[in-house]
């Protein structure tokens, strides 16, 4: 993969520099802290993911990214930012970014938002390759089984978290389905666009679904207790949740501790799809 750095602090494009060319299957083809020339730069250059701080002089990162995904919609944007306002981020998101990446930089969290984005793009390699191969009604076709392969497996993995039977786990599935079927990430839905659900439904939808997603941080962490060993235990508490998230619950549950782990909502949704998406190549 080939990315292109912006940030107008040089110490955070040397930084991120260094925790990308770590994986010797990446290449930061430039860094810059000029967010013009960097506008001169992507119309041309073959790139294949962006990082891009949002507060920028002269040009700032969401006008940026909207300039240049009105010529290059296919290139991938990684937004960085210690900004925390929803509104800003909102706004990101609808110009293109797929991920945010928070200041100060966090090794763990960068690899792992590369890596979701990379995903992204492998597999809409795969999907035009099948376009190619196929021709579009059959291509489309295809993308249809996947989706519904995919919620057959996310619906197994909400199985062996023990919520099918929660009230939010119907909801869960919606977002599931809405994301597989539009290509976006849980942050990128617009609740009212896709799913006609004003402010107040669109609370209580959330309100069921992070109940839902607590019982299975609680369900996992009894099942990571009796059977630490357990490969699927232990990979959907890390992929989901996060594993020091679980080992909170756990000493919560083990009355060693008081505070029990945190639900994120992104993580959980962003990482179903990945692992239900990995488990049709594995």
């Amino acid at each position: 993969m080939k990315f292109y750095i912006i940030d107008d602090d040089p110490s955070i494009t040397m930084i991120l520099q260094d925790i990308i060319e770590a994986d010797f299957n990446h290449t930061v083809c430039k860094t810059t802290t000029n967010s013009r020339e960097a506008y001169n730069d992507l119309l041309v250059s073959d790139v294949d993911i962006v990082l891009i701080d949002l507060l920028m002089p002269k040009l700032d990162g969401v006008t940026l990214v909207e300039k240049i995904h009105q010529s290059r919609p296919s290139l991938k944007f990684i937004m960085i930012s210690q900004v925390k306002d929803e509104t800003l981020r909102q706004n990101a998101y609808k110009a293109g970014i797929e991920f945010f990446i928070t200041k100060p930089i966090n090794i763990v969290e960068v690899r792992s938002v590369v890596s979701k984005v990379k995903e992204s793009i492998e597999m809409e390699a795969k999907l035009k390759l099948i376009q190619e191969l196929l021709g579009p009604s059959l291509a489309k076709e295809t993308q249809d089984t996947m989706a519904e392969r995919q919620l057959d497996k996310i619906q197994s993995m909400l199985s062996y978290l023990g919520i099918t039977a929660e009230a939010g786990y119907t909801d869960i599935m919606t977002i599931c389905n809405l994301m597989l079927e539009y290509t976006i990430s849980f942050e990128q839905i617009d609740f009212e666009k896709h799913l006609s659900l004003d402010a107040h439904a669109q609370k209580m939808m959330l309100q069921r679904v992070r109940r839902a997603v607590k019982k299975a941080m609680v369900n996992i962490a009894h099942l990571c207790i009796n059977d630490f060993e357990n490969d699927i235990s232990l990979q959907y508490a890390n992929a989901l949740f996060g594993y020091q998230n679980i080992h909170l619950e756990m000493q919560v549950i083990q009355k060693q501790g008081l505070q029990g782990g945190k639900v994120s909502l992104r993580k959980f949704f962003d990482e179903l799809i990945v692992q239900s998406h990995n488990a049709l190549f594995t």
